[in-house]
């Protein structure tokens, strides 16, 4: 792909975005400061709204992990950090 026909401001955004890499697992993220600020943010949302409970499970099941997604402006600078807890049914 060529970016000599693209604006200044679309050639900020890709370049914005496609150096910005969002990690693949908890031990990835927990590096870095951006993500561990991310992940109590999210919890205490679920907290607030009482859209969640803990219950019991069976021995070695481990059912919920995060998913990390960097939000952008229009721009293309980095708006904010979300740690999204999931379920993993597949694993």
């Amino acid at each position: 792909m060529s970016f000599h026909n693209w604006s200044n401001p679309h050639c900020h955004f890709a370049l914005s975005i496609s150096t910005n890499i969002e990690p693949k697992s908890y031990v990835e993220a927990s590096k870095f400061e951006c993500w561990n600020q991310a992940t109590p943010v999210f919890l205490n949302d679920l907290a607030r709204t009482r859209t969640w409970s803990l219950v019991d499970l069976p021995p070695s099941v481990k059912p919920i992990g995060y998913i990390y997604r960097i939000k952008h402006h229009v721009d293309g600078s980095i708006k904010s950090f979300k740690a999204i807890l999931v379920v993993k049914r597949y694993k």
